[in-house]
């Protein structure tokens, strides 16, 4: 009987040790994974104007009746953030981007774009607190930047240069715009595949 105990505490030790190196490799796996998968970077939809190109000048007036030249070149760059009141996921997003905004405010200016009846939209603004925000009323301005999906956003460099554009359902997605700009690409998608065409490169060379 004493035999029969120490051989099941000894078998239940080993198990529990090979359950451990098990644990220990799935481990390093998940490390290794997430190191090489970045965060998808906002979704390229746009089928009449691409990164690089030079932004429309439409000139517009916001809803506090200031005159505001969209795509003109400026001190900072400019983040175009499309919504609507009637957009939930806008709305989800939107302390994203006020908070963005106040860390990002040194080089960074953004300004609201929608469309539809003014009133809603000066109650929106009011329970959202964006009146220190550019609010700006355009069709126009959606037409122009090719926008057919909401939340969309559109980032331009301080020249006037479109630096990265996309649909955006995440603060990944937002981010990833800036980030797209500081590493000088279309996108973070074209990063990725940049750096991948580089791994097979090496690799072939190898």
């Amino acid at each position: 009987m004493s035999n029969l105990f120490l051989f099941t505490f000894a078998l239940l030790w080993v198990l529990v040790i090979a359950l451990g190196v098990v644990v220990y490799a799935l481990a390093r796996q998940v490390g290794v994974l997430y190191e090489r998968v970045a965060p998808a970077g906002a979704l390229a939809m746009n089928q009449q104007l691409k990164a690089g190109d030079k932004a429309p000048e439409i000139s517009v007036k916001t809803l506090s009746k200031e005159k505001l030249l969209i795509g003109k070149p400026t001190q900072k760059s400019t983040l175009l953030f499309f919504l609507s009141p009637d957009c939930p996921v806008c709305k989800e997003y939107l302390p994203v981007i006020t908070s963005l905004s106040r860390a990002e405010r040194s080089h960074l200016d953004v300004v609201f774009v929608s469309d539809g009846d003014e009133p809603d939209h000066h109650a929106f603004i009011k329970e959202k607190k964006l009146e220190n925000f550019p609010y700006v009323l355009s069709e126009e301005v959606g037409k122009k930047f090719g926008v057919s999906r909401l939340p969309y956003a559109t980032l331009i460099d301080k020249t006037g240069i479109i630096s990265s554009m996309g649909l955006v359902n995440s603060r990944e997605h937002i981010e990833s715009l800036l980030n797209a700009q500081d590493l000088n690409v279309a996108s973070i998608q074209e990063f990725l595949e940049k750096q991948g065409n580089n791994e097979r490169t090496l690799y072939k060379q190898a």
